[in-house]
């Protein structure tokens, strides 16, 4: 009796260690979390590295079939995004979804206003860690012809320079101030032809309305790499000014009317608004 008593303490022994090591061999394991098809799209930014035709044919990023796809594209974990060319000039903004399934993703690319400008959906081919491919059908009645747009995960930054700030919101010129810091009167010849309402687009257009909402210019709009000049382009101008604040809620720069005569300037502030483009 001795004899098996010891046999079942020692056989008990041999359990207790042997679940102990397991144990201790699930705490050092590596876990992987699944994630969500809307976490993996979030989870990186992506580069636009090849096109495909209907027949598997690469396509060159620059054809005109594919070109207004291919840039660094940047889904947010809160429902936005924004997307550049391969040049980082910003394309378009707005939000984004993904179905619970991973098969369609879902755009809606923005007016600085809200007002969605159009709403795109394409059928996802791939989407994991590394790679997200979709398809696009120019033609809704030629179902036949598409492309397939392949992205590749990227560590590309997004742009800093403010595009996306000066793109996301319309602007409201509250305030100016001379050359020593005293306010002027917004209906001050000096400064009244600079206020308005501003709409800088996201494809790279823009429109300032006076308060009135009457349009007074219209063109192309953009932002030096280093964030410190704005430049409009119109038929009839072009107008290089100094920023000196751009950030979500408040745009400054800086206006010399007289190029000979630095010394002489004016600071033009805007103000995020609620306003909508007068149509």
């Amino acid at each position: 009796m001795n004899t098996l008593k010891k046999l079942c303490y020692l056989s008990a022994a041999m359990l207790l260690s042997a679940s102990f090591i397991s144990c201790s061999n699930d705490d050092n394991e590596i876990v992987f979390e699944q994630q969500t098809p809307s976490q993996v799209l979030s989870s990186t930014p992506w580069e636009t590295t090849g096109a495909k035709d209907k027949n598997g044919n690469n396509v060159a990023l620059t054809d005109a079939s594919v070109a207004g796809y291919a840039g660094f594209a940047y889904f947010k974990a809160d429902g936005k995004f924004a997307i550049y060319n391969l040049t980082d000039i910003l394309r378009s903004m707005g939000t984004w979804s993904v179905d619970a399934q991973g098969k369609t993703r879902t755009i809606a690319a923005l007016n600085p206003d809200g007002t969605t400008i159009f709403t795109r959906d394409v059928e996802i081919l791939v989407l994991n860690r590394n790679e997200f491919t979709y398809r696009i059908r120019p033609n809704s009645s030629d179902q036949s012809v598409y492309y397939d747009i392949i992205h590749t995960r990227s560590s590309h930054a997004e742009p800093t320079n403010g595009q996306l700030a000066l793109a996301s919101t319309p602007w409201e010129t509250t305030g100016a101030k001379d050359k020593s810091g005293n306010n002027v009167p917004l209906a001050d010849a000096s400064v009244a032809g600079f206020v308005g309402y501003s709409y800088f687009k996201a494809n790279g257009t823009f429109k300032i309305f006076g308060l009135n909402d009457v349009l007074r210019s219209e063109g192309t709009w953009s932002i030096s790499p280093d964030g410190k000049k704005r430049t409009l382009t119109t038929p009839t101008f072009t107008r290089v000014v100094d920023i000196l604040v751009l950030n979500e809620t408040t745009f400054t720069y800086r206006i010399t009317p007289d190029a000979a005569n630095p010394a002489v300037f004016y600071d033009i502030i805007h103000t995020k608004v609620n306003h909508k483009e007068p149509l």
